[in-house]
């Protein structure tokens, strides 16, 4: 059951900054956005990986590592506050 919601709420994290930059309402290129899909890839492959679901630890795991270099130009550039 705890693993579910972990999921879900992964998943929440991931898409919520996408619909938001969807709609023009976040940049892709913003702290919150880089730093919601880190924590909601991070959430997927924590579960992918207790579940041994290779195919998604990668993909999860992947876009954990993207998003974590997304965030950290993000700040190293200063820029993207919201």
């Amino acid at each position: 059951m705890i693993l579910q919601i972990i999921s879900l709420v992964g998943a929440f994290l991931i898409l919520l900054p996408f619909a938001a930059s969807q709609m023009g309402r976040l940049a892709v290129r913003s702290r919150r956005y880089q730093a919601l899909n880190l924590a909601g890839s991070s959430a997927l492959a924590l579960v992918a990986v207790v579940e041994r679901q290779y195919g998604f630890i990668v993909l999860e795991g992947v876009w954990a590592i993207m998003s974590a270099v997304g965030l950290w130009r993000v700040v190293r550039r200063g820029s993207g506050s919201s």
